[in-house]
């Protein structure tokens, strides 16, 4: 009896051996990363653009998922796009380019985007009118905000919001285990602008600042709300914003060098990607 006892017990401790490794073995695998959203996800404009998505996408090769996967070993599908509104989570955005949550399933275990500035074209409207006042006032006083008063944060409070609340849920429920994460925007403007680089009157720029803060409130809400981890990127951006010089500012001023007009260049995407890691506790490898 003792002898069968022994091989009972060997046997009991292979078997636990074996499980451990199989979970180590599971836990060992590449994390399943899916990056969701628009222009400052994608990377637009930066080089080496990725050759495996569709071009109208200006998906980069240096924006942040591709920096995060390449520091944590990821197994990434990248499916942001230049240009996303959140409806095109649900719709096909273009000719070709399918709608986003189709990369998601049921084993996605990270999600990451930007989204929202497109809804309502409030970005792309507010910054291109403020801008094209700003020219013709030479830089003085405040005929952005005389034009449009609260449209632009209306639309955000309004509009922008239960749509950015929308597209969270129905990410969560496509990848239903997944850590679901949403960045912020990264600071544009300076407090006191720098006209004519960034083309904006000295009376505007408090009006845009204003607009961006009460975007990246909402997506703060929004990912509240949906029980997603919003990433704060307004402190570490301050100072690094498209009135600073090369090297030190993370967003491209209206004539750039190497990234989109008023978007994050290859140095704002590492940054996004290092805020990301850190603040989700994902491993380097």
């Amino acid at each position: 009896m003792g002898a069968r006892r022994a091989v009972v017990a060997a046997v009991a401790v292979i078997g636990l051996l074996l499980v451990g490794t199989a979970a180590w073995a599971n836990q060992a695998q590449p994390l399943r990363y899916v990056n969701l959203g628009d222009s400052y996800s994608s990377g637009a404009g930066i080089q080496p653009a990725d050759p495996a998505a569709a071009p109208a996408c200006s998906q980069s090769q240096l924006n942040w998922a591709h920096d995060i996967a390449s520091d944590t070993g990821a197994q990434l599908t990248d499916v942001s796009c230049s240009g996303a509104k959140t409806k095109d989570f649900r719709a096909s955005q273009s000719a070709g380019v399918a709608p986003q949550l189709d990369a998601l399933e049921a084993d996605t275990q990270l999600v990451t985007m930007t989204i929202g500035g497109n809804d309502g074209d409030v970005f792309t409207t507010a910054f291109g009118q403020c801008a094209q006042l700003g020219l013709q006032s030479l830089g003085r006083g405040n005929p952005c905000e005389q034009k449009f008063g609260t449209t632009f944060v209306d639309q955000v409070r309004k509009t922008t919001y239960p749509n950015l609340v929308k597209a969270l849920q129905d990410v969560r429920k496509k990848a239903p285990k997944a850590r679901v994460a949403i960045s912020g925007y990264l600071q544009i403007l300076s407090p006191t602008g720098c006209f004519p680089i960034m083309p904006v009157a000295s009376g505007d720029v408090a009006y845009l600042n204003d607009l961006q803060a009460t975007l990246n409130d909402a997506v703060k809400r929004a990912a509240a709300r949906t029980g997603a981890t919003y990433l704060d990127v307004t402190a570490i951006s301050t100072g690094h914003d498209a009135c600073q010089l090369p090297g030190t500012r993370w967003v491209e001023p209206v004539i750039p060098v190497n990234a989109a007009p008023v978007h994050p260049n290859a140095i704002g995407e590492r940054e996004m990607a290092n805020n990301a890691i850190a603040k989700l506790g994902l491993a380097r490898v």
